[in-house]
């Protein structure tokens, strides 16, 4: 016979992760966190959860009011019904009043009477996990650390011998010095809550103990929205390691894959780098086509572009087929996401893209990287975040397409691009303008490649109604680079080839 676990689910997807199991049996966890942090939502989530399992769960509280927890509750789509709730609200509310016309110092009535209501509560309902909200009103009551930190322990010696599982919140408004709550309980949990300078607030959460079992370190990104608290658990790229054999993904242009020896490789990494316009978005879908062509599955990012443009352009010049790229899509083949990234974090754009790994996906576009760092110019060390993801990404056979725009329409040779993320990449094909004649071309060179053989030579690209063409190596030219090439020869010179 299987013994028992020693975790219980805390019914909040992803922190179950982040606990790596859940809330141990029989365990005295502490949720702090600011007002509007999502306490309460996730007290919530827990004890429905647990009365889901059939067992019996208590909800005491000293700061929300039995309609104030049932309007949570029905904003996400719950119903209370047969969780058995304390409301100490309305005795906490008629006590503060109290002593104007009392000797006695709150801690000697109102603490005393307020504990004996919670004991009587518990004796009464016989709960397996018990939710206590209000541990800064305790602290009111109490009047000093001293007597605060006996009632505290009082409780957690009583909860203990009664075995049930018991999660204490707080909203820290009224701290007591040094002695802190978290010394005193087996977990601790902190829910954070900023605004930025612009865009919806960004919440994270992070343990600091837990008390018989290990956890993630950490900042994790969560988000509220309806249906309760989604953690988003920190992505941690040592801890996923697929086994894979590489393939090569073509691009279905004859001439790009002769320069890339074939194509690009699963399970690496390629930055596709050139000022706006040059054809970095297109050449990026032309990978994602020739791969659902042959049956992998594909996930494309946007930063910069809306959905129905990339569905027209796309359709125009990769597919020559109307409706073709809206037929992938609706056959789940491929996942075309627009983010806003005011709406989203870090965390939450990392989630994105494992969970859609998790289903099959084998070619992953972000497009671009300037949208995603320039819109969150607040959050630190998201360099780091992107290696991380990128090492998850290589390490699961996944091949990642990201685009970089270069600052101005015309780049020289040597000069760097906005974002430095070029280390990143195992794959580099590098775009540019030049002048010719009266008229603005592009080329297209590659500059890395740690799978294998690449060309050196640089190629005129066009891209037409009709799609995109790749010509012959510009042998007879120098200075391409540089946006004004030079030649020895007169004559005009044919598209994607030499001068006549």
């Amino acid at each position: 016979m299987l013994s028992e676990s020693p975790f219980i689910p805390t019914g909040v997807p992803g922190l179950d992760d982040v606990l790596m199991g859940g809330f141990l049996r029989e365990g005295f966890y502490l949720v702090q966190g600011d007002p509007g942090s999502g306490k309460t939502t996730v007290a919530l989530q827990f004890v429905l959860a647990r009365l889901a399992a059939g067992e019996s769960c208590l909800y005491i509280s000293l700061t929300e009011s039995r309609k104030d927890l049932e309007d949570a509750a029905r904003s996400h789509g719950w119903s209370l019904e047969g969780l058995e709730i304390c409301d100490l609200t309305k005795s906490a509310a008629n006590l503060a009043g109290e002593p104007e016309a009392s000797v006695f110092h709150p801690s000697e009535v109102e603490l005393g009477e307020t504990t004996q209501a919670i004991f009587a509560a518990v004796e009464q309902a016989h709960p397996k996990h018990v939710v206590f909200d209000g541990l800064s009103e305790m602290r009111l009551l109490a009047g000093n650390p001293l007597i605060y930190r006996r009632q505290l322990l009082a409780l957690k010696d009583y909860f203990a011998r009664c075995q049930a599982t018991v999660v204490l919140l707080d909203d820290r408004s009224s701290p007591f010095g040094e002695i802190q709550p978290e010394s005193l309980v087996g977990g601790n949990i902190v829910l954070e809550r900023t605004l930025p300078q612009y865009g919806s607030a960004r919440r994270r959460a992070y343990v600091t103990k837990v008390r018989g079992s290990n956890f993630r370190e950490g900042y994790h990104d969560y988000r509220i929205a309806k249906g309760g608290v989604f953690v988003h658990p920190r992505l941690v790229a040592a801890e996923h390691h697929g086994h894979f054999a590489r393939e090569t993904v073509s691009s279905g242009i004859a001439n790009l894959d002769a320069m890339l020896a074939g194509g690009l490789t699963t399970g690496s990494t390629a930055l596709l780098i050139g000022p706006a316009g040059v054809g970095k978005s297109t050449i990026a879908m032309q990978f994602v086509i020739s791969a659902m062509r042959a049956g992998r599955r594909a996930a494309v990012y946007l930063f910069d572009e809306v959905l129905p443009t990339l569905v027209e352009r796309v359709e125009k010049l990769c597919l020559a087929q109307e409706g073709g790229l809206q037929g992938f899509m609706n056959d789940g083949q491929l996942h075309a996401q627009q983010i806003d990234p005011a709406e989203m974090s870090p965390g939450e754009f990392a989630h994105e893209i494992r969970r859609a790994v998790e289903a099959g996906t084998r070619v992953v576009v972000i497009d671009s990287l300037n949208g995603y760092l320039n819109a969150m110019p607040e959050e630190r060390f998201l360099t780091t975040h992107l290696h991380e993801l990128f090492s998850y990404l290589n390490q699961n056979g996944v091949l990642t397409i990201m685009v970089v725009a270069q600052h101005g329409m015309i780049v020289g040779a040597g000069v760097g691009g906005d974002v430095d993320v070029s280390y990143l990449a195992d794959s580099v094909l590098l775009f540019r303008y030049f002048e010719l004649e009266g008229e603005i071309r592009q080329a297209l060179g590659i500059f890395k490649k740690r799978t294998g053989a690449h060309e050196r030579t640089l190629r005129e690209m066009r891209i037409t109604s009709a799609g995109v063409s790749i010509g012959e190596p510009l042998c007879e030219f120098r200075g391409v680079m540089t946006g004004v090439p030079l030649y020895d020869s007169q004559g005009e010179v044919q598209a994607g080839g030499n001068p006549s």
